[in-house]
């Protein structure tokens, strides 16, 4: 009797604390959600509201309407984070199954190299990447968000699916190579496919790294017409007063691609994340 008393006891705490986490992390984007779709006034009523009393659009409408012509910080973003995540993406594959698979001298300093570009801090290479960037006339391009973004997502791609390499049996390949395949035939037909998993999952965090990055897109882009959406969100943020609906309208809208995106990979999440924990 105490067993079971002490059974249901810690299932009911586990709820609790489940429920507590959902609550903690769920309520700012239900507040988000909800500050969107009220007046200007309502949003500062006390006490607050837990839901719009007379919703309306008129936030998302002012997004896309006047000056702040949200339309283009979504289009760049979505150039900028999906071009990065598809070129690190492929190039880390690349890297990955020859880090994998050969022995060569250059390995170890390849894979310190790697690793050390994700020990600094984004922050401590933005003046040698600004310099850069303005010495080749980048600055104020897409081009040179996407470059910076892979310095920082390619070697991330690289460590994630080199594990994801390692998983796959060699006798699978050496037996594609015994019927005359080649070594590019053997990736691309052979071992590429074993690996959709975790390619997936590594693209799902790539673009969610690239899509929310700030500190790049400020100093990098300083044409109004080429930010991306933090920066855009940001810049509601005025030196008179805080555009508190608008912001909140964008946030919504910011959060819709990469949902989809997300919705859309997590099959191949699920398996990629879980690839190689059992064997048999």
């Amino acid at each position: 009797m105490n067993y079971l008393i002490k059974r249901r006891s810690a299932t009911f705490f586990k709820y609790i604390a489940v429920f507590i986490v959902l609550v903690w992390t769920l309520f700012p984007l239900y507040w988000m959600l909800n500050n969107s779709f009220k007046t200007r006034v309502e949003q500062f009523s006390i006490p607050p509201t837990a839901y719009p009393s007379n919703p309306t659009m008129e936030n998302y409408v002012a997004l896309f309407t006047g000056s702040m012509n949200f339309m283009n910080p979504l289009l760049n973003s979505m150039i900028v984070a999906f071009s990065a995540t598809a070129i690190s993406v492929i190039i880390g594959a690349l890297a990955a199954y020859s880090l994998s698979r050969f022995r060569f001298k250059l390995k170890l300093p390849i894979l310190f190299w790697v690793l050390v570009t994700k020990v600094f801090p984004p922050v401590t290479l933005a003046i040698p990447l600004y310099m850069i960037m303005a010495d080749i006339g980048l600055l104020n391009t897409r081009l040179a968000l996407i470059l910076a973004y892979i310095v920082f997502t390619l070697p991330f791609s690289i460590w994630m699916l080199i594990n994801f390499f390692n998983e796959v049996s060699i006798e699978i390949e050496e037996s594609a190579m015994i019927d005359g395949a080649s070594y590019f035939k053997v990736f691309y037909k052979v071992v590429l496919p074993l690996v959709l998993p975790g390619i997936a999952a590594t693209a799902i965090f790539n673009l969610i790294l690239a899509w929310n990055e700030f500190l790049y897109a400020l100093i990098f882009i300083q044409r109004p017409g080429l930010t991306t959406v933090p920066v855009s969100l940001a810049g509601l943020v005025t030196e008179h007063q805080v555009l508190w609906g608008p912001m909140s309208g964008g946030g919504v809208l910011s959060i819709i691609p990469i949902v989809i995106f997300v919705l859309w990979m997590q099959d191949y999440l699920v398996k990629g994340l879980t690839m190689g924990s059992v064997k048999g």
